[in-house]
């Protein structure tokens, strides 16, 4: 394995969704990921491109034969994500004093939906209800209408994936001073609360209201909105400041008709706005606005991933055994990312078990 976390060794018990994304991207990073497994899981396609380089093992974790030799392989690791809710691997006896007596340098990562603490922590959930809870969801979705889930985006991966990704890596960092490992403690309903900051800090300025579709960063005024184009295409526009708004109105031919921004006026702003989008196809007006620096874009469909010029000339999509791969990200000038082919789990356990790693 190669990149900014080769030699790394992290233990992944099975989960789904955003413990399972933050191990792809330490393998991106180069780290050694091995996935364990129950036997008769059947609910996954092990070959999709979130679960990419890693190595697999079946285990079942109720024999006390097999937990002694995941246990083998935590002592020998850096890493060991736990994806379950509160007091599962402690009954298995993989919980935090558990396996850190026998490895203090190990980084235990836990990620739950409600956290360790609280009266849900141990009631099922989904990214929906985190995102609900914590105060999202509301904030989502046209004012006419429920409250529109993000898909995965805010919840899962925004507010589970990237806090514990952070929160790994900073105490890898951590321990290169300490020498000592820690237990990192990742909630989705305590990210999504972190989301919130701007639209709190709104809110208590006076600026921002409860109300759906109603505020400047929500869809609202016509500067910030998606249109529909001739054709069934949509053109994003999202003008914030003064100077985009101006190239906008410009553009379209309304200097004269429609307010720089009056809240009053967003909503017929917006429909005369619609009314010269849905003119033309999404292609013309990509050609009217080239070159303009109004923050006016076009709505790609995922059929079009593969051949949008900026994703093409980046690399952003990568095609690997027929399937899309997102590049990895982020983008390191000395220890670059890669896609790793999937390890054979065979022989990452035979190297792991032969390194001989006392950290008690």
């Amino acid at each position: 394995m190669t990149g900014l976390l080769a030699g790394v060794r992290v233990v992944e018990l099975g989960g789904l969704g955003p413990a399972a994304w933050t191990c792809t991207f330490l393998s991106d990073m180069g780290a050694e990921v091995l996935r364990i497994d129950r036997p008769d899981r059947t609910d996954l396609d092990f070959t999709e491109n979130w679960m990419r380089g890693r190595a697999r093992l079946e285990v079942d974790l109720k024999e006390p034969a097999s937990r002694d030799r995941v246990k083998e392989l935590v002592r020998r690791a850096d890493i060991l994500i736990d994806p379950f809710r509160p007091g599962v691997t402690e009954r298995l006896g993989l919980g935090p004093e558990d396996v850190m007596a026998d490895n203090n340098r190990l980084i235990y990562g836990r990620l739950t939906g409600w956290g360790q603490g609280g009266p849900y922590a141990k009631t099922a959930g989904h990214d929906g209800n985190f995102i609900a809870t914590a105060g999202i969801l509301a904030t989502l979705g046209p004012a006419d209408r429920p409250p529109i889930a993000p898909l995965y985006y805010a919840g899962d991966w925004a507010s589970g994936t990237m806090p514990l990704l952070v929160g790994l890596l900073a105490a890898l960092y951590e321990r290169e001073r300490s020498g000592r490992g820690q237990v990192v403690d990742a909630a989705m309903v305590d990210g999504a609360a972190m989301m919130l900051m701007q639209v709190l800090a709104l809110r208590d300025r006076g600026v921002w209201t409860d109300a759906r579709q109603a505020n400047q960063l929500d869809g609202a005024p016509w500067f910030n909105h998606t249109y529909r184009t001739l054709g069934d295409r949509y053109m994003a526009v999202v003008a914030i400041e003064p100077k985009f708004r101006r190239l906008v109105r410009e553009t379209l031919g309304l200097t004269e008709q429609i307010a720089l921004d009056e809240p009053d006026r967003w909503a017929v702003d917006r429909e005369r706005v619609a009314e010269v989008f849905a003119s033309r196809t999404q292609d013309e007006w990509e050609k009217v606005f080239a070159g303009v620096d109004a923050c006016v874009s076009p709505v790609r469909e995922l059929s079009d991933l593969e051949s949008e010029p900026h994703l093409l000339a980046r690399g952003v999509y990568q095609r690997i055994d027929g399937k899309l791969h997102p590049a990895p990200t982020p983008r390191f000038s000395r220890t670059p990312s890669s896609i790793h082919p999937p390890l054979d789990s065979a022989d990452l356990v035979g190297r792991w078990l032969a390194t001989r790693r006392d950290h008690r």
